[in-house]
């Protein structure tokens, strides 16, 4: 066997096509069920991160594939059914689903004395299979274990419910009840405006500021903002002035919410969009608070010295990549980087790939595209590396630029800024 494609999602479903259309021989192995990696709704008694009000934040033209858009009614922003559905119909007019093996779980990846890898995978009832590739696309993205901060002091007394927004389903299952939402991010603001039109009382508990925009400004949706030669022309600098700007006409300070404002320029950090949080909060739907400082029994306490009762604390506080298949140190090095020749390969494991492993400003597919474009050229023999010392060198080039703009914070080393990491990926 050639190529092993691990996951089926968004970026596993690009390589696979990208693959298929060179003639290169692949096989695609997927934990789940079915296809469509985050988006596909999960079954029941199914762990899964697809809460049921989740919507795309980038719009249906430039999240779908270039080759294969998604139907014309399909509304701008998609919700997540209609995006499980996208994937599955992509995967059968793309010719791949007989190159992809269900409920197949991945449990090492070992390079092998000739410069092969060995694949060993676990099926559903549970036969192991070892097989050997020349090469291993990795597409499980970085969405992968739930991170759950350390329990604040007497979270062992509380009488109510600690989940992770991976748990979460819909609001309606809190009916009338009284939820504590941790974070800023995507999902808890989404989380947040969700449990607002049904829980008893929805409270905000928000640590650091973080910048929340818009789906859209001045009517054009953000990740075409992205593309914009206009807006491509701009330095940083003017970029963020633009953006600030905006964001004070249009709703002037978060601290005017009750909200932190950010100790952080935007774009020096993920941005937060959402059209809902801040309308929601306006209309006491959402109320917030600081962080939490303690639990106690039924009440939790936040660091301004008040106090609620609550029935529930859902923390959206992210993912922690996690790679346990893969040799250690790879692809995060020392300190916790991704540590990624173009984003894509691993120079000291010739043979290793990796799709899908960045974080831009928009949508993901186009890049997504090009990466999978990319290796599947690697694979034969259309394109090819430059020796590792050039790789490591650009690597360290890269993410020293990475942290004079977003700092040294986990994940920060997978963020791109869109059309230079595009462009850059077209040229190679």
């Amino acid at each position: 066997m050639s190529v092993c494609v691990i996951g089926a999602g968004l970026s596993g479903l690009a390589a696979a096509r990208a693959l298929k259309a060179r003639g290169v021989e692949f096989v695609c192995l997927e934990k789940s069920p079915g296809v469509g990696g985050i988006w596909r709704a999960p079954g029941a008694g199914e762990r899964g991160p697809g809460y049921l009000s989740l919507h795309l934040n980038s719009t249906k033209q430039l999240t779908g594939y270039a080759d294969h858009p998604m139907p014309a009614a399909y509304p701008v922003y998609p919700r997540h059914s209609d995006m499980a559905a996208y994937l599955r119909a992509y995967a059968e007019w793309a010719g791949v689903l007989d190159h992809i093996e269900l409920e197949t779980t991945v449990e090492s990846v070992r390079p092998t004395a000739d410069g092969a890898w060995t694949v060993v995978s676990r099926s559903a009832d549970g036969t192991r299979t070892a097989r050997v590739f020349r090469q291993v696309l990795v597409a499980s993205g970085h969405n992968t274990e739930p991170f759950l901060p350390a329990p604040p002091p007497g979270a062992e007394t509380f009488e109510g419910t600690i989940l992770h927004a991976y748990d979460y389903r819909d609001g309606s299952d809190w009916a009338g009840r009284r939820v504590v939402v941790v974070g800023l991010g995507a999902s808890a603001v989404d989380i947040a405006a969700d449990l607002s039109r049904y829980a008893g009382r929805t409270l905000l508990s928000v640590r650091r500021g973080l910048h929340i925009l818009p789906k859209q400004l001045f009517g054009v949706p953000l990740d075409e903002v992205a593309e914009a030669p206009w807006w491509t022309a701009m330095s940083l600098a003017e970029q963020r002035r633009f953006i600030e700007q905006a964001l004070l006409v249009a709703r002037g300070k978060l601290s005017d919410y009750g909200l932190p404002e950010p100790d952080h320029p935007v774009f020096a950090s993920a941005v937060t969009l959402s059209d809902e949080i801040l309308s929601r909060i306006r209309h006491g739907g959402v109320v917030p608070r600081p962080a939490i400082d303690r639990l106690d029994g039924d009440r939790v306490h936040f660091t301004d010295g008040s106090s609620e009762r609550a029935d529930a604390v859902v923390y959206c506080t992210g993912y922690r990549m996690a790679f346990p298949f893969l040799p250690d140190g790879c692809p995060l090095g020392p300190e916790g980087a991704v540590e990624l020749y173009k984003r894509v390969v691993a120079p000291d494991h010739p043979g290793l790939s990796f799709i899908g492993l960045v974080r831009p400003h928009g949508s993901i597919t186009r890049l997504v595209e090009a990466q999978a474009d990319w290796v599947a050229r690697l694979a034969t023999g259309e394109a090819v590396l430059p020796e590792p010392e050039v790789m490591r060198k650009e690597i360290t080039t890269y993410l020293g630029g990475i942290a004079g703009q977003y700092g040294r914070r986990e994940g920060a080393s997978i963020q791109v800024n869109f059309a230079p990491y595009l462009e850059e990926l077209r040229e190679l």
